[in-house]
């Protein structure tokens, strides 16, 4: 559902919005990539599943923790959790609705399809650690070019669990070849957000043909000396629905987050 509401302006400086402002112009209407909004707070994915499915999912994101790592999950049928104080049927920018794997609807407001069963699990999110590779001086390229972050599906199948199953999506960023161990080591200090990459080089390791051509996301400029490197990605638990093809499920609109009431600073460590 769409609001006949002018939608909101783009903010000049997003990343200095609290996250109820930034939860507020997605509700009415704002519809954007996150990467680079509300420094400093918290970001995540969101796959809400029916109540037969959530023990599945549990044990599906248990035993692939580097994709999928839970920050948070819903009691059945609600649609808030301590670690998001506002609405996840409209309060994030764009959502995407499945029905036996395929995405039926993309829509900016998913209160007409959130249903009573539904489990939602908040799911933690690369965009956490991008402020601190900037601060490192590593560039986050998909901010630089104003787009959203380039995903990718891999050849790498997740261990599977109950009806699920499905393939290893990762993020991609370019980073400069002398950089990259900064890179590392940075997000190795956030593991509840997917940590260290998966990958750096060839991304025909992780069966992925074509750069410019992401399953999801933009593409961004690789530029000389620039090694491609690969996160573990949010949006993997998605994948296993279109792989699985479960009755009904709502995920986030890649790119397009929750953007939580915790702390980036809560998930690093020492």
């Amino acid at each position: 559902m769409t609001s006949d509401l002018p939608a909101p302006v783009l903010p000049e400086q997003p990343a200095s919005l609290s996250p109820e402002a930034a939860r507020a112009l997605f509700r009415g209407g704002l519809r954007v990539p996150t990467s680079g909004w509300s420094a400093g707070w918290t970001q995540a994915n969101l796959i809400a599943l029916p109540r037969d499915l959530a023990y599945d999912f549990l044990l599906f994101a248990q035993r692939n923790p580097k994709p999928c790592p839970v920050l948070d999950v819903t009691e059945v049928g609600a649609s808030s959790s301590p670690l998001f104080a506002g609405d996840l049927r409209t309060d994030l920018p764009a959502y995407v609705v499945y029905e036996h794997g395929e995405p039926v609807a993309e829509v900016d407001d998913a209160t007409e399809f959130w249903r009573d069963d539904l489990v939602a699990f908040l799911i933690g999110c690369s965009f956490t650690f991008e402020a601190a590779l900037g601060e490192a001086g590593v560039p986050v390229r998909h901010i630089e070019q104003g787009r959203n972050v380039p995903m990718y599906r891999t050849s790498v199948d997740c261990r599977p669990a109950g009806s699920l199953s499905g393939p290893m999506v990762v993020s991609m960023r370019p980073v400069p070849a002398a950089q990259v161990a900064t890179a590392v080591r940075v997000t190795s200090r956030y593991p509840s957000v997917h940590g260290a990459p998966v990958h750096v080089g060839d991304p025909a390791a992780l069966g992925i043909t074509d750069l410019d051509a992401p399953d999801f996301g933009d593409p961004v400029e690789i530029r000389a000396g620039e090694v491609p490197v690969f996160w573990a990605c949010g949006v993997t638990p998605q994948a296993a629905v279109m792989a699985s093809r479960p009755p009904f499920a709502i995920g986030h609109a890649p790119g397009h987050m929750a953007i939580t009431d915790a702390r980036d600073s809560a998930y690093l460590v020492p």
